[in-house]
């Protein structure tokens, strides 16, 4: 069969990759792809934007692919999935009404409330609610959170410590700092304990767990300074024991997934449950996205026994209950190498080396921010590189991926030595 992946990060060279890996996979296509995906065998990438939907389809149509894998949220939101299976594309990912599990966080919130799921406490208010939010984020004191309620590329919540913080967060995104995604805000109860990650899969029927997985989404060691997109990952999190993963089946995923089907939505794809564990072992839902993962995809998929195709296929075709997910032992660890700057400003067009010797140390080098440039991968992005590496446990994963990570070289790269501080000996 021949898949095409939409997307051109870490996240969609981790699908292409996996894909690949299986003999039932002739070719895969990337719109656009990257400079990982432009060197991987049997892998082609098309000069085509996310946002084109017609070039897509005739892409799709010209090259005979079975299956397409979108990405991104971003043309899950614009409705992609929906105007693929008109033209009969089989499409893993959710239509543009189940995207607004991710695409609204007020709509995300009210799902949540109908289906008794466990979240923060939040209020929601537009833009013409100025002083009714202001009001409201007084009475409740700080900490507290404020969120853009639509999407703005992981740069739409604050954490606000003081209520000036909070009052300056919500001017912001009310004066057009996130465009049309900050004309709504929520503002929600600032939760304590550690975050973790569950990626389920569902064909609108059946729902099924992926491995927990924990991100680090501060840029600095110590998990301090600004959020990120994530600077490393590790899977599976011990934080999220089988027992709790049950509860999280029990309480989150499948509540959710009969509140979609009680709103008439076939919502076949990743559902992905951002989860904040209280140190009593409390869990309440942070937020929903609407597809896999970045940088957890990273760390998952090298651990997944089961051919991904056929879990791709299985959700698009609406028969998941038919195919039982299977893992590798050990565990799986990933960490980001940014540019200098990141995730403010940086540059791009820097030459990488040691990737060769990066993968002959038993790492797989994610490309995320790169492009292939007169034969040569460069930068282009903050997010560069997600090194990953699995071991028998989470002493020798990390040990194989920082070994790695010392072999690439490219200007002012950055990364933190901590990723995995929860889960590695302290000796």
């Amino acid at each position: 069969m021949k898949v095409l992946v939409v997307g051109n990060g870490g996240r969609e060279h981790a699908l292409a990759w996996k894909l690949l890996q299986s003999s039932k996979v002739e070719q895969v296509l990337c719109v656009p792809g990257n400079g990982g995906t432009a060197t991987l065998e049997r892998c082609i990438n098309l000069p085509l934007t996310i946002d084109d939907f017609e070039g897509i389809r005739k892409a799709i149509q010209k090259h005979q692919i079975d299956l397409v894998a979108i990405g991104p949220e971003l043309p899950l939101a614009m409705g992609m999935t929906d105007y693929l299976q008109q033209h009969d594309i089989t499409v893993f990912g959710p239509t543009q009404t189940g995207a607004q599990i991710e695409a609204s966080k007020s709509w995300a919130k009210k799902l949540m409330q109908d289906a008794s799921v466990p979240t923060a406490k939040s209020a929601t208010f537009t833009d013409n609610e100025v002083d009714a939010a202001l009001s409201y984020v007084a009475q409740q004191g700080a900490p507290i959170v404020i969120k853009a309620d639509g999407l703005a590329a992981g740069k739409g919540v604050t954490v606000a410590t003081t209520i000036e913080e909070a009052v300056s967060a919500i001017q912001a995104s009310f004066n057009g700092q996130f465009g049309l995604a900050g004309e709504c805000v929520v503002v929600e109860e600032f939760l304590t304990g550690q975050e973790a990650s569950v990626l389920a899969l569902t064909d609108g029927k059946t729902i099924v767990p992926l491995l927990p997985a924990q991100d680090h989404k501060a840029v600095g060691e110590g998990d301090t300074g600004p959020n990120t997109g994530g600077m490393g990952v590790y899977a599976p999190a011990p934080v999220v024991t089988p027992e709790m993963l049950t509860q999280v089946q029990e309480q989150v995923l499948q509540p959710t997934l009969s509140a979609l089907q009680e709103r008439g939505i076939d919502y076949r794809g990743v559902l992905y449950a951002g989860l904040m564990i209280s140190p009593n072992g409390e869990i309440k839902v942070l937020e929903f996205n609407c597809r896999f993962g970045d940088p957890e995809t990273q760390a998952i998929l090298p651990l997944l026994d089961t051919p991904l195709e056929d879990l791709l296929l299985a959700c698009a075709e609406g028969r998941l209950a038919d195919v039982e997910v299977r893992w590798k032992s050990g565990a799986s660890a990933c960490v980001v190498m940014a540019a200098g700057g990141y995730p403010g400003d940086y540059k791009k067009g820097d030459t990488i080396t040691g990737l060769d010797k990066a993968e002959a140390a038993g790492a797989v080098v994610f490309h995320a921010g790169t492009r292939l440039k007169d034969g040569q991968v460069v930068t282009d992005g903050g997010r560069v590189l997600g090194v990953t590496a699995t071991g028998h446990d989470f002493d020798d994963a990390f040990a194989r991926a920082y070994t790695a990570v010392d072999s690439i070289e490219f200007e002012g790269r950055y990364f933190r030595r901590d990723i995995g501080h929860r889960v590695r000996s302290k000796s």
